[in-house]
Order: C-alpha cells, then structure tokens, then sequence
C-alpha cells in the first residue's frame, strides 16, 4: 500500500471501518455480565470481583487510594468495581467511566499502530529509523553510562524500526536520581520529555524534540539493551512523519476509533472535563494533589503527543484493546491487526542478560514484548506465565492472560514512589490471577 493509501484508509474509509466498540458487562461485583460468555465464567467473574472489592476496600481505608476503578474482563463481558470518589477535594463519587491518566499503558496502543503501518508495507521492523528521523543518523555511543558526553564511541549499526517497537533503541529512562549521571543532567537542561514521568505541558514540538534528543550520545549501543519510555516517544514522532499527520490523529483512526475508545486520547475536551479524576502523589505519608481538573495539564492538545506516556482513557476503553490482541487481532468481524502481529507485541522478545539489566523498571520474571511487558517466570503477585500488559506509573495497570483469556485492569489515581507497582496493584493482581477463594 502506498503513502497515499494509507492516508486514505486514516480518514476512515479504510482501516477504521474495519472494527466496532467491544461490549462491555455490566457494572461492580455481583451483577450478571454479558449473557454471551458462559455461566460458569461469569459467576467466577463475579467471585473474583469480589473479592477484589475486598482488596481495594482495604486500601482505601488506609488512605492509600482516594479511589478505583477496576475491571476483570474475559471474553467481551466484564465485571467492574468502583471504590471511592473521583477526588478527595469535591467527594465526588467514582464512576464506571471515568477517565484517568494512564502514562505507560499509551505504548502499547503507539506500538499497535506500528504494526498496522507495517502490514501495509510502510514500516519494516528492519528499515533504519533515520529515514524518517535524520536527526538520528550516524550515532555515538557513551563508553559508560558515567561517561561525559564527548567520551563516544561510534554506534556499531543504525537505529532501526524493530529497536523501537522493542525499546532497544539506546535512549531511555534511568533507574536511578536524576543527577546521577552527566547525560541525566543535559537531559535536564535540553528540558525534554520522554526520559521520565509524562509531561503535557511541554512546549516543544515533536520537531524541536527530536532536534534536542538528536544531540545526545545513545547510553547503550542500538539493540544491546532494553531502555524504558523513549522508544516509544521516537516511534510517534516516526508514525506522525511516516503519514504526514499528528500522533493524535494517526491513533485516534488507527486505533481509538475502530475500537470505539470514544474517552481515549491525548486531552480531555470540555465537555468531559467533570469524569477526569483528579491526580495525586504520596509525599509524607500523605495524598498530595498533582493535577486537578480544572487546572489539568490535559486540558489541552499537547505541543509535544507523547507517544510513550501521553493519553488518558477509561477502563472499558482499554478493555476493547485488551481484547483485540486476546483475540489475536480481530474485532467486530473483522481485523484490524494480523495474529502475526500480536503475537510479536505480546511474546518476550529480550535476552536472559537483557531481562536481567531491566529488571529494576520491568520488575522480576519479566521480558519485554513490543510495547509491554511480558511474564516470562510466574511472579510472587501471582502472574501466570505468557501473561502480558502494562503499567502506568500515575497509578494504572494492566495484565491480559492468553492462557485463560482474562484481563485485568486497575485505574487509580495515586502515583507509583518507584519502578515497582505498589502494593495495591499487586493485590489486585493476586485476587484475580491466583484467587484462594476460587
């Protein structure tokens, strides 16, 4: 397919009309589901559900969590739990659809769209990414994460599409404070986004983004080591020139809408602006606010969409995702991506050593697929093997089973303090995964 075929297809003759929005069930515990899966899966739905509630019940009452939103799916019916307010300022109860800030959990859904520019010949995981992004090209290498900056290297090979969509490409998040270590600090000085938590407010464009990151030496040499975030910040910038179009707009026709994830995108409109929850972060011991609706730094299309951390959505938005890649693909009769490529975004595509150098982001026993983590040993929370999904470090996650073909997905509002996911998360995905009840 050419360029222009492909541009025709984003305005929705094409790829859009080929899915509908996933049904959802019906809402909280203890309420029947969708009369389409079976009798015997929604009643364990229901009990998982449960005791779910149970599990956020506890932690709201530790002043943990202000509120939740959870969803156990399975098939294209789901059971969902609501806990607490929207915000602690207004009391304002939790609803099914509100929308949260989901920072990580927006690879997945870039790294999709990536692979729908690739079955129609756009991309190759192969070609080298400064076709696109010559800001890029004819890259150096740090000796040493401590090096400084002009103590390089030449890279061995360019950067290439498929050291994108594995996070391989040599830029990343570092686990460690952010004044650690010389390029932390001119990536403090360059002000860029993309190496931390979401930042909305930037006012660099995708351009003048990619013109700073281009004066960086790589930390890592292209396809030797897994760095989280900037992968994927690079690919949007990539899809937003590959098509001529923004990353906002390439999503919303290539996935959000094909997938009715009507409440999905990289702003809140006015008209949606009392279901956003507010933001916060433990300091102290306590809930600070961090971003408030009605100053929310989401208010508005971003000078830079994030492609990495930049959308906000709600729990049956993501659960249509979810499904599409439980259900290798299709939707709504049709396709909208090849079981090819699921399977690559959700089966481990890292070395042993490569595990190992990530874990203090990725978490013990897991791999990395394309744009989401993948279980590749079962984990003390109760994770089965193969499993797959995603975190959000402003308080969302989310696990898919093929093995059961269960999802799971918690939206709060209470930030993650590290790379690992707090305790409630890890929780929830032992009451739904490894449930003692059941």
């Amino acid at each position: 397919m050419t360029r222009r075929q492909f541009n025709v297809a984003l305005t929705g003759a094409g790829v859009a009309a080929m899915g509908r929005r996933v049904a959802s069930g019906t809402e909280s515990a203890g309420r029947g589901s969708a009369a389409s899966a079976p009798a015997r899966t929604r009643v364990g739905a229901q009990v998982i559900a449960g005791a779910v509630a149970g599990v956020l019940k506890r932690h709201l009452l530790t002043g943990y969590l202000v509120g939740a939103v959870a969803l156990i799916g399975h098939g294209e019916s789901a059971e969902v739990v609501l806990i607490g307010d929207q915000s602690k300022e207004t009391g304002e109860r939790m609803r099914r659809d509100c929308i949260f800030r989901i920072a990580s959990m927006t690879e997945p859904l870039t790294t999709a769209a990536a692979h729908i520019a690739i079955e129609h010949n756009l991309l190759h995981p192969n070609d080298p990414v400064s076709r696109w992004l010559p800001e890029l090209d004819d890259r150096h290498v740090l000796r040493q994460l401590s090096s400084p900056l002009d103590d390089t290297v030449r890279a061995r090979r360019p950067i290439t599409v498929g050291d994108l969509l594995t996070s391989r490409a040599g830029l990343g998040l570092i686990p460690a404070p952010p004044d650690t270590y010389p390029i932390q600090r001119r990536i403090e000085a360059l002000q860029l986004p993309g190496f931390g938590p979401p930042e909305p407010g930037s006012a660099l464009t995708p351009d003048q983004w990619l013109k700073r990151v281009g004066t960086l030496p790589l930390m890592a040499q292209p396809g030797e080591q897994w760095l989280h975030n900037t992968s994927s910040c690079l690919l949007g910038v990539l899809l937003a020139r590959l098509v001529r179009r923004p990353l906002p707009e390439v999503l919303d026709k290539l996935i959000f809408q094909p997938l009715g994830m009507r409440d999905t995108g990289f702003f809140v409109p006015n008209g949606k602006r009392e279901r956003l929850v507010s933001a916060y972060r433990p300091e102290a011991g306590r809930l600070e606010l961090y971003d408030s609706p009605a100053t929310s730094a989401w208010r508005a299309l971003p000078a830079f969409p994030d492609g990495a951390a930049g959308v906000v959505s709600t729990a049956d938005d993501y659960f249509a995702f979810s499904h599409l890649l439980l259900a290798h693909g299709l939707v709504g009769g049709g396709r909208l991506l090849s079981e090819a490529s699921t399977i690559a975004m959700t089966s481990d595509q890292l070395t042993a050593s490569q595990r190992a150098a990530g874990a203090p982001v990725l978490g013990p026993g897991r791999g990395w697929g394309m744009g989401m983590s993948v279980v590749a040993d079962p984990t003390s929370a109760g994770l089965p093997r193969n499993a797959y999904g995603w975190n959000g470090a402003l308080g969302t996650s989310w696990i898919a089973d093929p093995n059961t073909g269960l999802t799971a997905i918690l939206l709060t509002q209470t930030a993650f303090t590290s790379a690992a996911p707090p305790r409630v998360h890890e929780d929830f995905w032992r009451a739904v995964f490894s449930p003692t009840v059941l």
